[in-house]
């Protein structure tokens, strides 16, 4: 056991953050601007946001599809064996916790028992893959609108089944952003990362480094924080991940923008 500085113990613990919207915000086609070598751990079926990626970016990002529990804890074992990108994104965590709750519920006489060890093992596996050394991590959900038990305020925050498991998300990650619709100076309806608390929307940001509202870009975010793992892969290597697979078109209408309705959550007029 040594002792490190803080810059040491940062160095490889990398950026940890979760960003929620609601459906057709974007939140696949932001996991693709990270900038570096990606792996995209997807639950869902909107690929088809990002099948127009230039080359030359559609090449430091490879696909893991999983539909069960059993194929994420896969995903985890062979990127825990090794370093085969910068960043590990999970799209969307909220499908993940869904499918492993369907798969609890089989069996069961009241399916209601499944929601309490769902919750537990769903918090454990976030937790696995966000402590995963040598990775920058990102999780994307679902948005929802949850109440405060203690004071009674309602707020967006990531949305997950049952009433134990989103209370406890915002704790796990350094950074918690909403993906949001807004009019830029032109009034154009443009997509930007909320990226502290407001009366309406669960966000923080524990590096101080982030205005209340930045672009949409991972890199940016990251190059303002800062403590991003030391890059080491410079692509991702087909051989080395044979599993992943490289985005494929799929028909899917969850990912199309909606910009009325994120005008209408915002107060604003599309």
């Amino acid at each position: 056991m040594e002792i490190q500085t803080i810059d040491q113990a940062l160095e490889y613990s990398g950026i940890k953050l979760a960003v929620y919207s609601p459906a057709g915000f974007g939140k696949t086609v932001l996991s693709c601007t990270c900038g570096a070598p990606t792996i995209i751990i997807s639950n869902e079926s909107g690929l088809l946001s990002v099948r127009n990626l230039p080359a030359e970016k559609k090449k430091n990002i490879g696909i893991i599809k999983v539909t069960s529990s059993e194929e994420v804890g896969t995903a985890y074992n062979m990127l825990a064996a090794q370093r085969l990108a910068d960043w590990i994104v999970i799209d969307s965590s909220s499908e993940v916790c869904e499918t492993l709750l369907a798969s609890k519920k089989k069996g069961l006489a009241d399916p209601r028992k499944a929601y309490g060890e769902m919750a537990d093992e769903f918090l454990e596996m976030l937790r696995m893959f966000r402590d995963l050394p040598g990775y920058n991590v990102m999780m994307t959900f679902k948005q929802g609108r949850l109440k405060d038990e203690v004071t009674g305020i309602t707020s967006y925050g990531p949305l997950l089944p049952g009433k134990q498991a989103d209370v406890q998300v915002p704790y796990l990650f350094d950074e918690l952003f909403a993906l949001r619709v807004e009019p830029d100076g032109e009034g154009n309806m443009v997509r930007v990362l909320q990226t502290g608390q407001d009366v309406s929307y669960n966000c923080k940001d524990r590096s101080g480094s982030l205005e209340m509202y930045e672009i949409a870009n991972i890199a940016h975010i990251a190059q303002k924080i800062g403590h991003a793992v030391p890059s080491v892969v410079t692509e991702i290597d087909p051989v080395l991940t044979a599993p992943i697979q490289t985005p494929e078109p799929e028909v899917s209408q969850d990912e199309k923008p909606n910009v009325e309705q994120g005008a209408k959550e915002n107060g604003t007029t599309a």
